[in-house]
């Protein structure tokens, strides 16, 4: 795959400060540090995710709940994202209202993993 963005701190920086791997984001995945700078180069589709894990008492992966690390994407520990992007596209737009749509059916499997809440170290407070 050729040389992407996304493994710098912005477009054309060429610093290698990005994600280690190039993925889709958000990737389930994806290490925690690539997690964290997804989440917070991409808030709106962060708070997407943690709208459908909040609806379906499911967590992002058995491990880790969206909304603890999109809590850990705000410390000062936190990657620096370098980059935020708005997502504010008509494409966004339509996923938004795909999901919510979605949301209002019931959910196609059960769900097991949201009794396994795990909390996201905070590096030692």
């Amino acid at each position: 795959m050729p040389y992407h963005w996304p493994y710098d701190s912005f477009p054309d920086a060429r610093d290698f400060k990005g994600t280690s791997r190039c993925s889709c984001s958000l990737c389930v995945f994806a290490s925690k540090r690539d997690l964290l700078l997804a989440i917070a180069r991409r808030p709106r589709l962060a708070a997407l995710h943690a709208e459908v894990e909040h609806a379906r008492g499911d967590s992002f992966r058995p491990d880790w709940h969206i909304t603890d690390l999109i809590e850990a994407s705000r410390r000062p520990t936190a990657p620096d994202p370098g980059i935020v992007l708005p997502d504010d596209g008509p494409d966004m737009d339509l996923l938004e209202r795909q999901i919510r749509t979605a949301l209002q059916q019931p959910p196609r499997k059960a769900v097991h993993l949201a009794a396994r809440r795990q909390i996201v170290c905070d590096g030692c407070t």
